[in-house]
């Protein structure tokens, strides 16, 4: 009985597989790509971050949000952004609707900046679907250097 017995060598295993087998025969049976195809993915809030000397510029894509839908909170060093996002599209041949589709949701973008903000001086303005923040910097809220004794 002990003859039947095989060692298991799992290094052996994995070069019996062969790497330049085509991953596309492997899942051809499991394709979601076609029942995919023509939808829209899920709106995100987009940022870019600049650093002066006095405060942090933010600019956030929201594409078809209304600014009454936008809310910007501050607190200390951590800025959250969140918008309320409605999206509607139909489709229509001949006068009839061949698809309808809607999007309603909420997006939420929330960031750490290396320095606290003076939330009473921030300002915010929405233009072509642009989010532009000016953050100013706290002051006296810098990092201050120890030297070691």
């Amino acid at each position: 009985m002990a003859g039947n017995l095989m060692r298991f060598d799992p290094i052996n295993e994995l070069m019996r597989l062969d790497p330049f087998r085509n991953m596309d025969d492997l899942f051809r049976e499991f394709s979601v790509a076609p029942s995919l195809r023509g939808l829209e993915p899920e709106p995100r809030i987009r940022l870019d971050v600049e650093e002066a000397d006095d405060a942090y510029m933010v600019k956030a894509d929201l594409p078809g949000v209304k600014k009454e839908d936008i809310k910007i909170a501050v607190e200390g060093n951590r800025v959250s952004i969140s918008a309320e996002c409605k999206r509607e599209k139909e489709e229509k041949s001949n006068g009839n609707i061949v698809r309808s589709e809607r999007y309603y949701g909420q997006q939420h973008r929330s960031f750490t900046l290396p320095q606290d903000v003076d939330d009473s001086k921030a300002q915010a303005r929405y233009s072509d679907g642009v989010l532009s923040l000016s953050l100013p910097k706290k002051a006296g809220a810098a990092s201050k250097q120890i030297s070691v004794q």
